[in-house]
């Protein structure tokens, strides 16, 4: 027999009582009323957010314009003190030349650290990325640095010996200029490296490399120096031979070359390297007087361009040169120091393509916001020249202190690293400003500097320079 059902007790008004309770519950209107207030809560903040971003919006407008304005002003005032006759190309190329230093050494140059001590070590990209050499053919640009300082030099000089000025005092206001920043720098290190060693506790591996990278782009003004002071000889050979006065200086280096690394490299002295230092950087500084003279024409610039070029490529691809155009860790030739034939192949094509856009340039450039750039880059040369490695070590020495950071202190061998380092490159540029901004004092004339301030300047950096070449 089956069980009785419970159907009975259920009956219609009960029913009717569970669904009335049921209804009324799940239809009560508070819910309504929060759902009201949440969605005035959510709109009021949509507002506040919208409002905040508004006013962030037209705060940066405001800025933006500000800033805009400022920059527009200055370059307005550059260029009213701009004389008509000056030479806006030329300045271009030198500062174009000048940026190239600063960015192939902050890009191409890393440093390794020490687990043992914490000391840094230099090292380059070059070394696992050889892929990366191209890159240093569009910055060694010194090539065009002694183009432009060989063609403002031979007007230089033309205009003091028309003024009935000595050859003596010409050279001597060149060289101050060169030599005061210089001093400037080396005696600054020569404070700061006693100051890092016993105040910080800075390894000492550390500050021999930081030493070698302040000491590496000053061997250039060292050389500048000398082919300065050789311009009234190259103004005579210019004059003499026009644009083939620089070839003997080409022939010169092509022999050294052919004896260091021909079939009698063997029983060839180490030494004899350096006896391409003065004719190979002297090359395109010769071409830049015989430019300055009037005796290197549109012809001869073609010529420089593709004779170069063709040079170039015989060299890189049939005779063994290096492909990198700056010197790499371990590698047992060096293009760079001293110079090769493949330097003086790039500084000719270099030098015609130069002469053959300077009008081109120089119309560019009479845009007052491009002119501007060019004129503080120029007007800053020496310190940009002296205190860029400086800026890179002022990131990288604190930094050691952690450990390795991407991009700056650890073993330049990955992608990553490239990247990272491309990310430092503002910030070593805003370090560079900030330093620049008390260096540039350097430059300037040392009117109210004593002898006796000159000669403790000079005994610094004489200090520094036994110390960064490794005799002390």
């Amino acid at each position: 027999m089956n069980a009785p059902t419970n159907t009975a007790r259920t009956t219609p008004d009960a029913a009717a009582r569970t669904t009335a309770r049921t209804t009324a519950g799940t239809t009560t209107p508070a819910p309504a009323r929060a759902t009201t207030r949440t969605t005035a809560g959510t709109t009021v903040r949509t507002a506040t957010v919208r409002t905040a971003t508004a006013r962030t919006a037209t705060a940066t407008a405001t800025a933006t314009a500000t800033a805009t304005g400022a920059i527009t002003r200055a370059a307005a005032v550059i260029e009213a003190r701009t004389p008509a006759h000056r030479d806006r190309a030329i300045d271009g190329l030198r500062a174009l030349a000048l940026l190239a230093v600063p960015t192939g050494h902050w890009l191409l140059g890393g440093f390794t650290r020490s687990a043992a001590d914490g000391a840094i070590h230099n090292a380059s990209p070059l070394t696992a990325f050889g892929g990366l050499a191209p890159v240093s053919w569009v910055l060694q640009m010194l090539g065009i640095f002694f183009l432009v300082g060989g063609y403002a030099s031979a007007l230089s000089y033309r205009r003091h010996r028309a003024g009935q000025g000595t050859t003596r005092a010409w050279l001597s206001g060149r060289i101050a200029r060169l030599g005061r920043p210089v001093l400037g720098v080396t005696a600054v290190w020569a404070v700061l490296l006693p100051a890092l060693r016993y105040g910080f506790d800075v390894p000492v591996a550390t500050l021999r490399t930081a030493s070698t990278l302040v000491v590496q782009p000053l061997w250039f003004v060292g050389v500048y120096v000398v082919v300065t002071a050789l311009t009234p000889y190259c103004v005579r050979a210019a004059r003499r031979l026009g644009v083939w006065a620089a070839a003997p200086l080409l022939g010169s280096v092509a022999v050294v070359d052919f004896l260091r690394y021909g079939p009698y490299a063997d029983a060839v002295p180490s030494w004899i390297g350096a006896l391409t230092i003065l004719p190979g950087w002297l090359f395109a500084y010769q071409l830049g007087v015989s430019w300055g003279e009037g005796r290197l024409t549109r012809r001869h610039a073609w010529g420089l361009l593709a004779g170069g070029a063709a040079l170039f490529a015989v060299l890189l691809l049939w005779c063994d040169y290096p492909a990198s155009m700056v010197g790499v860790p371990g590698a047992a030739r060096t293009n760079s120091h001293p110079p090769s034939l493949l330097v003086l192949a790039l500084a000719a094509s270099q030098s015609g393509a130069a002469i053959l856009l300077r009008e081109r340039l120089g119309a560019l450039l009479r845009r007052p916001l491009l002119w501007a750039p060019v004129v503080v880059i120029n007007l800053s040369a020496m310190t940009i020249l002296c205190w860029h490695q400086t800026a890179m070590l002022a990131a990288a020495i604190p930094a050691s202190y952690g450990g390795e950071l991407g991009g700056l202190v650890g073993a330049p061998d990955s992608a990553g690293w490239i990247l990272a380092r491309l990310a430092w490159m503002p910030v070593f540029a805003l370090l560079l400003a900030l330093i620049g901004r008390y260096a540039r004092t350097f430059e300037s004339p040392w009117d109210r500097t004593g002898p006796a301030r000159r000669a403790l300047a000079g005994l610094l950096a004489a200090g520094f320079a036994v110390f960064a070449l490794g005799l002390a």
